[in-house]
């Protein structure tokens, strides 16, 4: 393990994106950036522009510390709620390759329940006769 690696954790849902860049331990926390602080408007914070836009900024962070390698861990809302990532999340690794830094690995965190909670029922509209 050397000094010039970090970690950057992806949470990414499918109406906001928010990224963190930690030291190799994930102790100590270096930059973080979400989709609020990049655009007023609340439906954009999901879209992949917005996430290239957070990666810059976490890449120009990294290398401003001399991070130049980092693992990507990537999450998505988990549990009973949807399994995959939202559309940020893979707009934000190709942006932090192109920035520069080399990625190491990609791992999935997303928690997966193991039997736990029911799902809510779904909701079925309006009956119109």
């Amino acid at each position: 393990m050397s000094k010039n690696q970090g970690i950057v954790h992806i949470f990414a849902t499918h109406n906001n994106t928010m990224l963190l860049l930690t030291d190799i331990t994930g102790a100590e926390t270096i930059s973080k950036a979400t989709g609020g602080m990049e655009v007023k408007a609340q439906h954009k914070e999901g879209s992949p522009y917005v996430a290239m836009k957070l990666a810059e900024n976490i890449a120009n962070a990294a290398r401003d510390r001399g991070i130049n390698e980092v693992y990507v861990k990537v999450r998505g809302r988990g549990g009973n709620k949807s399994p995959s990532a939202g559309q940020g999340a893979e707009a934000s690794i190709r942006s932090i390759t192109r920035n520069g830094l080399k990625i190491l690995s990609i791992e999935s965190v997303t928690p997966m329940p193991h039997d736990g909670c029911r799902k809510k029922k779904k909701f079925r509209g309006k009956t119109t006769k």
